[in-house]
């Protein structure tokens, strides 16, 4: 009887966490989307005002991706567009004020995240040497 007891009670939570993801991930996709296109159409009509269209497409797409990465993934973003030839990941995380030994892994989650969603390209050089370039 216990044993059954417990079993139903983990049920019921488990419903409850699910519902609650749920509600939660259906709140962030109504918010996302809506916040997202007034930046990125405001910005779009004052660079095209400027004349600058390279500037607009970059601005643009930084402000999409703003909704879809964290905090950490952004800045790594940030310091591989500044860095237009390319950056290996040890530049990017003592620019981003790491320890020099530690610079390497701290960037390195990061810039998977940016390679799955293709906002970075990965180039190998000779050997093990890798930079990172920005679409």
């Amino acid at each position: 009887m216990r044993l059954a007891h417990k079993r139903k009670v983990q049920a019921k939570l488990q419903k409850r966490i699910k519902a609650a993801v749920a509600n939660v991930e259906v709140a962030k996709a109504a918010v996302a989307p809506k916040s997202a296109k007034p930046v990125a159409e405001k910005v779009v009509a004052e660079k095209t005002v400027a004349a600058k269209p390279a500037v607009t497409k970059a601005v643009a797409a930084a402000k999409k991706v703003d909704v879809a990465l964290t905090p950490k993934q952004q800045q790594v973003l940030d310091i591989v567009v500044k860095n237009a030839e390319g950056i290996n990941p040890k530049g990017i995380g003592l620019e981003a004020g790491q320890e020099d030994a530690k610079a390497a892994s701290w960037a390195t989650g990061a810039l998977k995240k940016l390679l799955e969603e293709n906002l970075v390209a990965k180039e190998q050089l000779a050997g093990n040497k890798v930079i990172y370039k920005a679409i």
